[in-house]
C-alpha cells in the first residue's frame, strides 16, 4: 500500500480522499492556489504545496506543477478527485511517465470513455442500446443543425468533453437551435477547452439512473447496484438516491451487465459510472446507454451508505495493484440513502450562483459511514468565503434509512438543522422539494422541479408574523445581555407604571411592514401587526428562542447579521430587515434605469448597442460565473444609453453593466 499520496483537488472531495488516507495510514499532500491558501482541505492532510494563482487555469488545471508537487514531496500516487483532471488522460499518462500512480482508470479508458460521440460508437458496436442522435464528427452547424431536424425535437445538446451539466441545451424549436448551439460551443470551450458537441433526441419523461462499477488491474469488474439522480436544475444533479426507486431486480441485473460490459471494453481499472437515460413509458423502462464518467462521482456516498463499504479505500487498494475486496455475488443492498447537494445559489432567482462568506454554518450531527445516521461531507468551515472561482457546491448531506420513507424523514430533520448565513443558498428549497408530492411518492424524472414549481419556489413556511415575533424577541434579548441585571438600563421600554409603545418597521418578502410593541406596567408584551394585537412572551434556551405569539408557539434560532434577523424553525427558515427609523430617515431608494451584475464573473457578450430599443424581457448581455452562462434582460422597455463594459472583462457583483432610458 502506498506511504503518501497527493490529492489534486479541492474542497470536500479532497478533504474526503484524505480522512479515508488517514483511516489508512497513509500520509496526505495537498495542493492550493492562491484563493485556497488557509482552505480546510489544506488543514486536512499532512502537507501542502501551493500551486498558483485563483483561476482554476492557473492552479488546479496546471498538472505540471501538481506532478512537480508530488515528486517533491515524495508521493507516490496523485488520487485526481473529480472535476479539474479527473478525467484528462493526459494528466494520467504524465502521471505514469513520472513513475507516479494514477490513482483512477488508465489514460486509454479515460480517452476511449471521455468524449461523449467516441463512447456512443464503442457501445453501439458492443450492443449497448442508444438514444437516437447525431455523434460524429463533422462539427459544421448546418450539418448539426439538419441533424436536429432529422432526429426531431425536442432535442438535447451536449458537449462532447466532459460532464455536469456544462455546454447542455434542450431545445424545443427549430428557429431556437442556433443560438442555443452557440451557447453550448462557449460553455464547453471555456470548461472543457473543447466546444465539439453532439445531437440527441431529447427523450420525453425521463429517468437518470447511473451504475456505479469498479474494476482491477486483475480483469475482474463489478457494479456496486444504481443511483437515480432524476432530480436535476439546469441538468445538474440536486438529489441522489440510492437504491433507484421502483428498481426490480431484473432491471437491476440487465443495467449492472451493461454497465460492466460497457467497462470492460475498455478494459477498465478503478471506480466508475456507467450513466443511462431511462424511458418511462406504459409503465415499463427501457434503458439507453448516456455516458460513461471514468472517475468517483459527487454521489458516490449514497453507494457507500447502502453498501457499507469506502468506495475510496477500494480505490487506493485497486491503484495499489490489489484486487477487488468482494465479488458481485457478495455484494449486498442495505436500506435506502439519499444525497442533498447544498449549493450557493437563489433558486427563487434561477439559480443563480452566490458568493459570500459563511458568517454562520451550523451542521446536524453527523456521523460517517454508520447506517441509519446523517453524514456531511463539506470542505468549508464557519467564516470561509465562497469564492466565484469555483463550484457553488457548499456540502453534501447525505442520510441513511431502513426505508425510504426513513430516509426522507431523517433528511428533512437534518436540512431543518442545517443554518447556513451570510449568503444565499438552497437548503430551504432541498426542503421544499424533499417535501413535494412527487418526490414523496418517488414520481421521479427529469422534469420534477418544473412540474412542482408551485410548490418550490417563492415559499415563505415562517409568516412575516412569526418572523417579526422572533425578531423582536431576539433584540429584547440582546438588549438585556447588553444593560445587565439593572432595570433602569433597559432599552426595551421597561418602566415601574404604565405602558411603553415602541415603533417597529420591517422589510419581510419584498413587503414594508410597519409595528408596535406595546409593553405593560408588569412587562407583559403586545405586538400589533397587521391590524392584529397579540401578546408575545418569549425565553431564551441556549441559542434557541421559546416563542409564544398569540396562541402560536415556536421553537426559533436566530442570527442577526447586520440589520438583518435570520429565523430558523422546524416548519423553514425566513428573513427579515428591522428598520432603524433614525438611520433611515430621509432615504430615496429609486435606482433609474441601472442593470448591475447579479453575481461577480466576467461579461461573455451583448446583445444590444447604445441607441437600441428594448423591449421588457428581452436579453441584453450574457455573463459567466460558477462555470455557468446567465442571461441579463431588460426589466422594463426602454433605450440602450451606454455599455460600460466590454465583452471578457471581469466584474464585481453590483457593478453597473449597462445604462437605460425609459
Amino acid at each position: 500500500m502506498f506511504k503518501k499520496i497527493l490529492i489534486a483537488n479541492r474542497g470536500e472531495i479532497a478533504c474526503r480522499v484524505a480522512a479515508t488516507a488517514k483511516r489508512m495510514a497513509i500520509r496526505t499532500v495537498a495542493v492550493y492556489s492562491d484563493a485556497d491558501a488557509d482552505a480546510k482541505h489544506v488543514h486536512a492532510c499532512d502537507e501542502a504545496v501551493a500551486i498558483g494563482g485563483s483561476a482554476p487555469k492557473d492552479s488546479y488545471l496546471r498538472w505540471e506543477r501538481i506532478i512537480d508537487a508530488a515528486k517533491a514531496t515524495g508521493a507516490e500516487a496523485i488520487h485526481p478527485g473529480y472535476g479539474f483532471l479527473s478525467e484528462n488522460e493526459a494528466f494520467a499518462a504524465a502521471c505514469a511517465e513520472a513513475g507516479l500512480v494514477f490513482i483512477g482508470p488508465p489514460a486509454s479508458a479515460i480517452q476511449a470513455m471521455g468524449l461523449k460521440a467516441e463512447s456512443k460508437q464503442l457501445m453501439e458496436k458492443a450492443g449497448v442500446p442508444l438514444v437516437p442522435g447525431y455523434h460524429g464528427a463533422n462539427q459544421d452547424p448546418e450539418l448539426l443543425k439538419r441533424e436536429a431536424d432529422r432526429i426531431g425535437y425536442p432535442v438535447l445538446i451536449k458537449a462532447s468533453a466532459g460532464g455536469g451539466g456544462k455546454g447542455m441545451r434542450a431545445v424545443e424549436r427549430p428557429e431556437d437551435f442556433a443560438a442555443a448551439l452557440a451557447s453550448c460551443q462557449r460553455e464547453a470551450r471555456n470548461s472543457f477547452g473543447d466546444e465539439a458537441v453532439l445531437v440527441e433526441k431529447y427523450v420525453t419523461r425521463p429517468r437518470h439512473i447511473e451504475i456505479q462499477v469498479f474494476g482491477d488491474t486483475q480483469g475482474n469488474c463489478v457494479y456496486l447496484f444504481e443511483r437515480d439522480c432524476s432530480v436535476q436544475r439546469r441538468h445538474q444533479k440536486v438529489l441522489e438516491e440510492a437504491p433507484a426507486p421502483g428498481m426490480t431486480e431484473a432491471l437491476r441485473k440487465r443495467m449492472g451487465e451493461a454497465a460492466v460490459a460497457a467497462a470492460r471494453a475498455v478494459k477498465y481499472v478503478g471506480a466508475g459510472t456507467v450513466e443511462f437515460i431511462v424511458e418511462q413509458r406504459h409503465g415499463e423502462m427501457n434503458f439507453f446507454f448516456m455516458e460513461m464518467n471514468t472517475r468517483l462521482q459527487v454521489e458516490h456516498p449514497v453507494t457507500e451508505a447502502i453498501t457499507g463499504l469506502d468506495l475510496v479505500e477500494w480505490q487506493l487498494r485497486v491503484a495499489a495493484g490489489e484486487p477487488l475486496p468482494l465479488q458481485q455475488s457478495e455484494l449486498r443492498i442495505h436500506g435506502h440513502a439519499i444525497e442533498a447537494r447544498i449549493c450557493a445559489e437563489n433558486p427563487d432567482n434561477n439559480f443563480l450562483p452566490a458568493t459570500g462568506t459563511l458568517h454562520v454554518y451550523r451542521k446536524p450531527a453527523a456521523t460517517a459511514f454508520q447506517r441509519g445516521t446523517v453524514r456531511i461531507d463539506d470542505g468549508v468551515r464557519e467564516g470561509d468565503a465562497i469564492s466565484p472561482w469555483y463550484d457553488s457546491m457548499i456540502a453534501k448531506l447525505i442520510v441513511h434509512g431502513a426505508t425510504r420513507e426513513e430516509a426522507l424523514a431523517r433528511l428533512d430533520e437534518a436540512l431543518a438543522a442545517t443554518h447556513i448565513v451570510g449568503l444565499a443558498t438552497n437548503v430551504q428549497f432541498l426542503r421544499h422539494v424533499v417535501r413535494s408530492r412527487s418526490f414523496a411518492q418517488a414520481d421521479l424524472d427529469t422534469a420534477l422541479i418544473p412540474r412542482e414549481a408551485a410548490v418550490l419556489f417563492q415559499q415563505q413556511p415562517v409568516g412575516l408574523e412569526l418572523a417579526a415575533a422572533a425578531a423582536v424577541a431576539k433584540t429584547l434579548l440582546d438588549e438585556r445581555v447588553l444593560a445587565g441585571p439593572d432595570p433602569f438600563s433597559r432599552r426595551d421600554g421597561w418602566r415601574s407604571h404604565g405602558v411603553a409603545t415602541r415603533r417597529l418597521e420591517f422589510e419581510f418578502g419584498g413587503e414594508h411592514v410597519k409595528a408596535e410593541l406595546v409593553t405593560l406596567h408588569d412587562g407583559a408584551l403586545r405586538l400589533a401587526l397587521n391590524g392584529r394585537v397579540e401578546p408575545l412572551s418569549f425565553r431564551a434556551d441556549g441559542d434557541t428562542i421559546e416563542l409564544r405569539l398569540g396562541d402560536r408557539q415556536v421553537r426559533a434560532v436566530v442570527y442577526t447579521l447586520g440589520e438583518s434577523d435570520h429565523v430558523f424553525t422546524a416548519a423553514g427558515a425566513a428573513q427579515i430587515l428591522s428598520i432603524d427609523l433614525l438611520a433611515h430617515a430621509g432615504d430615496d431608494a429609486s435606482e433609474g434605469g441601472r442593470l448591475t451584475a447579479p453575481m461577480p464573473g466576467k461579461v461573455v457578450s451583448f446583445s444590444v448597442k447604445p441607441g437600441d430599443a428594448v423591449k421588457k424581457g428581452q436579453a441584453l448581455a450574457v455573463m459567466e460565473a460558477m462555470k455557468m452562462e446567465h442571461t441579463i434582460a431588460a426589466p422594463a422597455d426602454g433605450t440602450v444609453q451606454e455599455l460600460l463594459f466590454a465583452p471578457g472583462d471581469q466584474v464585481a457583483e453590483g457593478a453597473e453593466l449597462l445604462r437605460l432610458a425609459a
